[in-house]
């Protein structure tokens, strides 16, 4: 009985350190657990920086981050607007690149 319930024990502590390093991985597709949290985070930031600047119309831009490179989206009514989106998302902290996929009207 005594040997049953260590190797119950190894084994559960076993499945349970493969589940959390299994669990936390990133792959090409899937962004690990700490990719994610950073990747919320820049897009906060992102945010942030085109409401605060007054030559984009954030209300109409839409930030995902995903492996710290930026995709935005949206409408904007000129270049100038869209090529400072560009410019303020590339300027935040952690931001690998900028896919700019906006749209002028």
């Amino acid at each position: 009985m005594k040997n049953q319930l260590a190797r119950l024990t190894s084994l559960l502590a076993v499945a349970g350190a493969i589940g959390l390093y299994s669990g936390c991985a990133g792959t090409p597709i899937k962004e690990s657990t700490g990719e994610a949290i950073d990747s919320d985070a820049i897009t906060a930031k992102v945010k942030s920086a085109l409401a605060h600047d007054s030559r984009v119309k954030s209300g109409e831009i839409t930030v995902t981050t995903f492996k710290s490179v930026v995709q935005l989206s949206g409408f904007v009514d000129t270049a100038d607007q869209k090529a400072a989106a560009k410019e303020d998302a590339k300027a935040v902290d952690g931001v690998k690149d900028v896919d700019n996929n906006i749209t002028v009207k």
